[in-house]
């Protein structure tokens, strides 16, 4: 029997190099919405409805 899927030895290097994409991504994400919310607030005080 042959193996289909061969094994690919782990690259730790590049598992961290992702998972430090990853978390720069969130993170600036998380901030533009923190903003963004922070931006709606200030807009709603200045403006009553």
């Amino acid at each position: 029997m042959t193996d289909e899927n061969p094994q690919q030895p782990f690259d730790e290097a590049e598992y961290r190099r992702r998972q430090r994409v990853r978390a720069n991504l969130m993170g600036w994400i998380l901030g533009g919405l923190a903003f963004l919310f922070f931006f709606i607030t200030m807009a709603r005080m200045v403006v009553p409805t």
